[in-house]
């Protein structure tokens, strides 16, 4: 018994060493105002795997979480949350997932979900037509994704 505690202890110590144990569920926060920036997520870009969820929590109300049309990987339904609720996502198709808030998309209330590391859509989600602030916002998360 005592040598297989030691087996399996040496296995976690080894995935998490590596890298491969990774936490499954991200929390993003919707937020009026985070790090001197005003109509923001607390996270702008998440990366997550397969079958992960990620949960975005109404910390301040008025905002929400919407899928940009044009850019999620092809087969996304549509996917807008309810104003000032606490809304979550399971991600089953990988590639990068642009989302905002549709009140604020035009100050630049923008993420992106990347999922599996596939950045497969990468031309899609530089071609979509992102307003106001977020034009600018997109190009530099853009820029860090690739």
């Amino acid at each position: 018994m005592r040598y297989i505690l030691t087996l399996l202890t040496a296995y976690f110590i080894l995935m998490v060493g590596t890298g491969l144990v990774r936490a499954a569920d991200v929390t993003v926060e919707m937020l009026n105002k985070f790090e001197k920036e005003f109509m923001v997520y607390s996270k702008k870009i998440v990366r997550v795997d397969i079958g992960d969820t990620v949960f975005w929590k109404s910390i301040n109300p008025g905002h929400n979480v919407e899928f940009i049309k044009g850019a999620v990987p092809e087969d996304v339904d549509k996917f807008k949350s309810k104003i000032s609720s606490d809304t979550e996502y399971k991600f089953t198709i990988p590639g990068i997932y642009a989302y905002w808030c549709t009140p604020h998309k035009s100050m630049g209330m923008i993420g992106f979900v990347i999922v599996g590391n596939d950045l497969s859509n990468m031309p899609a989600i530089t071609k979509v037509r992102y307003l106001g602030k977020s034009k600018k916002i997109a190009k530099q998360l853009i820029e860090k994704i690739s």
